[in-house]
């Protein structure tokens, strides 16, 4: 616990100087407020408002835990295919890649289009920015693990079903985490994205009134709200990450 400690101690320690940077450069270079406000200014805002920021806050880390969720479940799934047939590697791993030329930005209109204004929406286009990372790690795990051990295993008898769960999953398992930290952080990105083109409510929603009306206080009181979400689904996914890999390792 105090090995943690310390090793938070610089992070503080560098949040709060640029916090303090913050409130003085502002004030110092009377920098309007629309544009950007007074840190006080912000937290302010961020405590008078708090019911109605805890109520959008909820909507948006919904919207991301579901889309993550569909994610995590179709991306291994789609690893897992790719893994086990050599016709899925050639087909569906290259769609998968190819995907990712397109700008989710312009798909986002359609996912509103189909799925309407309701969560549906949101969540589609968190898929959207969460399934590629997922999918990709988790394969490059399976395709990167130790084919010694294999070896080794196929020797002393192990079935294919032994092969996968007993040496491919726990190999996998790292580049699995990797996605999913990565898409744990960008899936807040991907719900904020969703409730601007098509939202009635969440964060993203409440920056764009905000924004629309010149409250820069408001707008970065929800920014940094959407920051602290992304923050925490990374340190969940993190904390997953540990567990698992501490009980393989033992």
């Amino acid at each position: 616990m105090k090995q943690r400690l310390r090793s938070g101690v610089p992070v503080l320690v560098f949040v709060l100087l640029l916090a303090l940077l913050w409130e003085a450069a502002t004030a110092w270079l009377s920098i309007p407020h629309y544009i950007i406000p007074q840190l006080s200014d912000v937290l302010m805002s961020m405590w008078d408002n708090r019911q109605l920021l805890g109520k959008h806050f909820m909507i948006t880390l919904g919207e991301s835990l579901l889309g993550l969720s569909i994610s995590v479940v179709f991306g291994t799934l789609a690893a897992v295919c790719i893994e086990g047939s050599s016709l899925a590697r050639k087909t569906i791993y290259p769609l998968i890649i190819a995907s990712q030329t397109i700008p989710i930005i312009a798909l986002s209109p359609i996912m509103v289009m189909w799925f309407g204004y309701e969560i549906w929406s949101k969540v589609a286009v968190v898929i959207l920015f969460t399934f590629f990372p997922i999918a990709v790690n988790t394969s490059d795990g399976f395709r990167t693990a130790d084919s010694g051990i294999g070896e080794v295993m196929r020797s002393m008898g192990a079935r294919r079903r032994d092969l996968f769960l007993k040496w491919k999953i726990p190999s996998a398992l790292p580049g699995f985490f990797t996605g999913l930290k990565m898409a744990a952080t960008i899936s807040v990105g991907g719900a904020t994205l969703g409730e601007w083109l098509g939202g009635e409510a969440g964060l993203g929603m409440y920056t764009k009134r905000a924004s629309s009306m010149l409250r820069g206080d408001a707008v970065f009181s929800g920014v940094l709200l959407l920051s602290l979400m992304g923050i925490l689904l990374f340190l969940a996914a993190l904390w997953l990450e540990k567990a698992a890999l501490s009980r393989r390792s033992s």
